[in-house]
């Protein structure tokens, strides 16, 4: 690479960005529902909340408390960070963790800290019903205001997905500004370290996906080219970027759980700031990013097909095999099964079945691959005693259940029934 000096127009701006999320996990083997089952029953049949308790408080210790701490010091010296919640994750944390939450709440209530909204179950709502997504997108950010004090401006919906109908939501649900991946195929011969709009819309902030992975796939792979990374090293390449400003996206989970500890994940993070500061570069929130570059910002075409920072950026990563394809089949159905009841607490329970969490855990199916492996990673050790083609039997079986069970609640009117006998106008018969 070429030294600052030798380049122009090399970013001075670093927008770091993190999210938080745990996924509702499915109970497995499926559980038979009862005919008639309520509401509450129903969901203890879908959901293992044991195993998600165990997994949360895992993390927490793992993690949470050591990134809050660390990110916590790390705004204290002029660190900026623009942190993301699903509320999956909140729900779980109000109650098995209301310590956590509070440390979450202290964080965020730092100047140097911007909340960002997420869609709130991580889920695929947005390719079911675009404008239910709009509704949700509304109503997560009434929910972070009253749990954190403020509204998020800024969002990443799941795992950054963003496509053109999807940008045209956001905008409806009245976002300033979205998070995209920084892909070639979506890019083009832009370069995401600059910001953009289109059709006049919210601004977007494109993910440098290669710098991000560095530190947050690569990072403590021994295999890697670039290992060990030091902070001044990593610096450096931050410094020869060229562009405006660079969007550094992970998951908050990096810190801790996908890098433990003893990687030197943590202190890597510590030095960062003092080797950013020493080459004259600064940190911004992702709204600051947007104030500062608003008069400058660039025209990026959307592309129809959905772009993700998932996997390679694409869909496949989520509906790549048959396995992955059948269960989103089934999640239309649920969901629109539970639409048929009209009963908020069913509809509820559909739009958590619809979690993306219930495909990235399966893309392994019939793979064998680095995101293969990745994702046999989140899959519960508790799941692989089923073999992998019982556990897709048995989530298959989670919606099955899960659709028939709301056959006694899809309530018929008199109306519905009727079946008028009128003749069929002859003109029309004739054409």
């Amino acid at each position: 690479m070429q030294k600052r000096e030798e380049q122009g127009n090399m970013a001075q701006t670093i927008v770091p960005y993190a999210v938080v999320h745990q996924p509702r996990r499915l109970k497995l083997p499926a559980q038979p529902i009862p005919k008639g089952a309520s509401p509450e029953d129903i969901c203890r049949c879908l959901f293992d909340e044991k195993l998600n308790k165990h997994y949360f408080k895992k993390v927490a210790q793992k993690c949470y408390y050591p990134a809050t701490t660390m990110f916590q010091n790390m705004v204290e010296e002029g660190f900026k960070l623009s942190l993301g919640f699903s509320l999956s994750f909140i729900k779980q944390a109000e109650e098995w963790d209301p310590v956590l939450l509070e440390r979450f709440r202290h964080l965020v209530g730092h100047p140097n800290v911007e909340l960002t909204g997420v869609e709130p179950y991580h889920s695929f709502i947005f390719y079911l019903d675009i404008n239910t997504f709009v509704d949700r997108m509304r109503w997560m950010v009434s929910a972070l205001k009253e749990i954190f004090g403020v509204e998020p401006e800024v969002t990443d919906t799941t795992e950054m997905f963003l496509s053109n109908e999807i940008y045209y939501a956001l905008g409806k649900a009245g976002f300033k500004g979205a998070l995209l991946d920084g892909r070639e195929w979506v890019m083009g011969w832009r370069q995401p370290s600059y910001l953009y709009r289109y059709d006049g819309g919210p601004y977007l902030l494109a993910r440098h996906y290669q710098l991000s992975d560095d530190v947050g796939y690569r990072f403590s792979n021994k295999s890697w080219s670039g290992y060990p990374l030091f902070a001044e090293t990593y610096a450096d390449w931050l410094s020869w970027t060229e562009g405006d400003m660079i969007l550094l996206g992970w998951d908050f989970e990096t810190f801790g759980e996908h890098h433990w500890e003893d990687t030197g994940i943590f202190d890597f993070m510590r030095q960062l700031v003092t080797e950013v500061h020493r080459r004259k570069m600064s940190f911004l929130t992702t709204t600051e990013a947007i104030e500062k570059f608003k008069s400058r910002s660039h025209y990026l075409p959307l592309p129809e097909f959905p772009s993700t920072w998932a996997g390679e950026g694409g869909t496949w990563f989520f509906l790549g095999n048959s396995a992955q394809q059948s269960v989103f089949q089934l999640m239309h159905h649920a969901y629109h099964k539970a639409k048929l009841t009209e009963d908020p607490k069913l509809i509820d329970l559909a739009l958590w079945l619809c979690q993306s969490d219930n495909l990235h855990l399966i893309q392994w199916f019939q793979r064998v691959d680095g995101e293969a492996e990745v994702s046999a990673y989140f899959t519960p050790n508790e799941w692989w005693q089923l073999e992998p083609g019982g556990i897709i039997w048995e989530i298959q079986q989670v919606y099955k259940n899960f659709i028939n069970a709301l056959d006694p609640h899809v309530k018929y009117r008199v109306a519905d029934l009727k079946c008028e006998l009128n003749p069929v106008p002859r003109d029309i018969l004739v054409r």
